[in-house]
């Protein structure tokens, strides 16, 4: 059954925008969990845009589904993890100026230094993930080093479904649904977990859900996006149903 993972790094982006208190990430983990998200992510940046250390150690402490912790590939973000103990731990590239996520991690670029990170991070016996682009040499590194799951990046997919007017027949769209697919059964191949995320939303994520062997979509801006009309609970209960509903038609 695919699982659904609920970012909720912009429910502290917006407390962050008035430097209050409010809203809180725990109790939207808490409403997540509520509308059947199966776990929680969050993205512990080296600026703290978002969400906090104190964040963090509250979710661990309270949150009662699974908790992914999005980190860059530092010393001081192993240490953090090693110590906080989350279910996985997924590397991903981080720059100051970038709004979001950019693109995938380069393994191939840094195999050496990424390899030890992946080595003391499953030592502290955390799942270890890697957010990647859909490029089979990627997905070789990625095995070549020991990571357990690879999180494919979806943006380029969503903005060519956005471009094409949401039809998904055009060939663009096509192409880069294809690249998806292609690396998740590499994926699946290395008896690695395919996972993917990144710019989906409630129009484009049926066609990834529906891809074979796929295990878990990680969702936010879209989730808490639609949460501000109708509510975290609802906006995650609903994403959750297309999921399913795309995974039983396939």
């Amino acid at each position: 059954m695919i699982e659904l993972g609920v970012n909720i790094d912009h429910v502290a982006t917006l407390r962050q925008a008035r430097r209050t208190y409010e809203p809180d990430p725990v109790w939207a983990a808490v409403e997540a969990h509520l509308g059947g998200a199966d776990g929680i992510t969050v993205h512990l940046r080296e600026d703290r845009r978002h969400i906090q250390d104190d964040d963090v150690r509250k979710l661990r402490d309270l949150t009662q589904i699974k908790l992914n912790l999005e980190m860059a590939a530092t010393d001081e973000m192993v240490s953090i993890a090693c110590a906080l103990q989350p279910e996985m731990a997924m590397l991903v590239p981080e720059g100051r100026q970038e709004v979001t996520t950019e693109g995938g991690l380069d393994i191939v670029g840094q195999k050496k230094r990424l390899a030890e990170i992946v080595a003391r991070l499953r030592d502290a016996g955390i799942m270890t993930s890697a957010f990647i682009d859909a490029n089979p040499l990627q997905v070789d590194a990625a095995r070549q080093i020991g990571i357990q799951v690879c999180e494919v990046h979806t943006g380029p997919y969503a903005h060519a479904f956005h471009a094409a007017g949401r039809d998904i027949e055009r060939p663009a769209v096509q192409a880069e649904l294809q690249l998806v697919a292609d690396a998740g059964k590499r994926i699946c191949d290395f008896d690695m977990r395919f996972n993917a995320g990144h710019a989906l939303n409630y129009y484009n994520v049926q066609p990834i859900a529906a891809l074979p062997g796929i295990r878990e979509l990680h969702i936010g801006h879209a989730i808490v996006s639609r949460s501000v009309f109708v509510g975290l609970r609802e906006a995650v209960t609903e994403m959750k149903r297309l999921m399913r509903e795309a995974v039983s038609l396939s």
